[in-house]
């Protein structure tokens, strides 16, 4: 369950058009590094992690450095 929820959370990517309402910048990832990302998200790469490090990120180096920071971001 911690993986899909953790998944859930990478897989919602701040927008561009929405960046006036949640206050964070949009962004625009390659495909294959948000495939990167799942695969190590499932891979349990993540699982020591904070939720909210995953969240509203754009690539996972983006939400690693949010973790070292102490997300929530």
């Amino acid at each position: 369950m911690g993986r899909a929820r953790r998944l859930i959370r990478f897989l919602t990517q701040p927008f561009a058009v929405t960046a006036q309402f949640t206050g964070r910048e949009g962004a625009s990832v390659s495909i294959e590094d948000t495939l990167k990302g799942c695969e190590a998200i499932l891979g349990g790469e993540t699982d020591d992690w904070e939720e909210s490090a995953l969240y509203m990120v754009g690539t996972l180096e983006q939400a690693r450095k949010r973790q070292r920071e102490g997300a929530p971001g």
